[in-house]
């Protein structure tokens, strides 16, 4: 499995290969306010992923923070994830959660992991067998992680970059959020984006929770003139950032990272510039 992306048949097909896992990262609530077309119903033997507490740093101040690489290696092996697993995983909107999976599995050093496109929908359209539960019946998992630091960039990168201008930002917000003309979801935050960032919103990457062909991609980041400069993506809280940089995944070659704090983290800071487009 070398694709970023398989489809419902390409999972059907292989489903029950020894070294594959199923993963589930849906929510049973987000930020953007979408509605799951599929509700109690799971792609059967698929193990669930629980992005939001075991999955992510409940210490930190804000929302999404990725795990450290100790709590990710242990939580991976309770889920039966071996080094030489092939994973699937997939959300119940498409296209929402399952990106920052793949996106966090490759930066703790997964080698072979892919998202499914058109997640549970996809799945349930064509017909394939679904489960009213969880697989937990599996052994412990042997993974290693081993973080690549590069993966993310800090705050204070972000700071420098606006006169540095080292890498390009790319925001995945709606573009009423970043241009500061539609209100944040999250109280008390001002809307508006960093300086020198330009926005790609995540839902423009997408089609009815399918990612959009190469030729439509290409185009949408062709616009931006990004020349060979490293990207790094973010959103709100570095959840749909990982959208985005899937979709730049097919059609770039350039070096990518995650703004973890995302805007989240900048809005709440005192001393972090404010740009709208108003």
């Amino acid at each position: 499995m070398n694709s970023l992306l398989v489809s419902a048949s390409w999972l059907a097909q292989h489903i029950d290969d020894v070294d594959l896992i199923v993963l589930d990262a849906s929510s049973s609530s987000n930020i953007s306010g979408k509605k799951p077309e599929f509700e109690d119903c799971f792609i059967q033997g698929a193990r669930y992923f629980d992005l939001n507490n075991k999955f992510s740093d409940s210490n930190a101040p804000f929302p999404n923070t990725r795990p450290s690489q100790e709590q990710f290696q242990q939580e991976a092996r309770n889920l039966g994830i071996n080094n030489e697993s092939s994973i699937v995983v997939y959300d119940n909107l498409g296209l929402y959660n399952s990106p920052r999976v793949w996106w966090m599995l490759k930066a703790m050093g997964h080698k072979h992991v892919a998202v499914l496109d058109g997640g549970l929908s996809a799945w349930v359209h064509a017909g394939f067998p679904t489960s009213a539960t969880h697989a937990t019946n599996y052994a412990h998992g042997n993974f290693t992680a081993s973080f690549n630091s590069d993966a993310l960039v800090a705050m204070d990168e972000v700071k420098a970059n606006i006169a540095s201008k080292q890498f390009t930002l790319i925001d995945a917000r709606s573009k009423g959020r970043f241009n500061g003309t539609a209100p944040e979801p999250r109280e008390g935050l001002s809307s508006g984006h960093v300086p020198g960032s330009c926005n790609v919103p995540f839902q423009e990457v997408l089609n009815n929770g399918f990612m959009k062909s190469e030729e439509e991609l290409r185009a949408i980041f062709d616009k931006l003139m990004l020349a060979d400069k490293p990207l790094v993506f973010s959103c709100g809280s570095g959840l749909t950032a990982c959208i985005t940089l899937l979709a730049a995944e097919f059609v770039l070659p350039n070096q990518m990272a995650i703004y973890d704090g995302s805007w989240t983290e900048w809005a709440s800071t005192e001393d972090a510039v404010i740009e709208k487009m108003v």
